[in-house]
């Protein structure tokens, strides 16, 4: 999975004004251990790229909620796919050519 957490500029200003920014961060990649975490500006936001597993979706409030309630962000989770689940798609992809195609 990939989630997109973008922090509004006022809460992300406050939370590195009172030094809290890194350490919130840090606590809530912690918990979620992600394979891998990206940080940047999108649309004019400090955004963070995060790449993870996720077995069920019951498992969205536990990710989502630490980031809504630390700095009041926007988050977006999308399946996304590595390079071992794109090669064992094939079967897939080869059924929507014939049936579709």
């Amino acid at each position: 999975m990939m989630l997109k957490v973008s922090l509004p500029v006022d809460k992300g200003n406050a939370a590195i004004k009172d030094g809290s920014l890194v350490t919130k961060i840090q606590s809530i990649l912690a918990d979620l251990k992600p394979e891998a975490a990206y940080f940047t500006e999108f649309d004019g936001k400090r955004t963070g790229l995060i790449f993870f597993d996720m077995t069920d979706t019951s498992e969205i409030p536990a990710v989502a909620e630490p980031w809504f309630l630390a700095f009041d962000a926007s988050v977006e989770i999308k399946a996304v796919m590595n390079r071992d689940d794109l090669a064992k798609s094939q079967p897939g992809i080869e059924r929507a050519v014939e049936s579709f195609g």
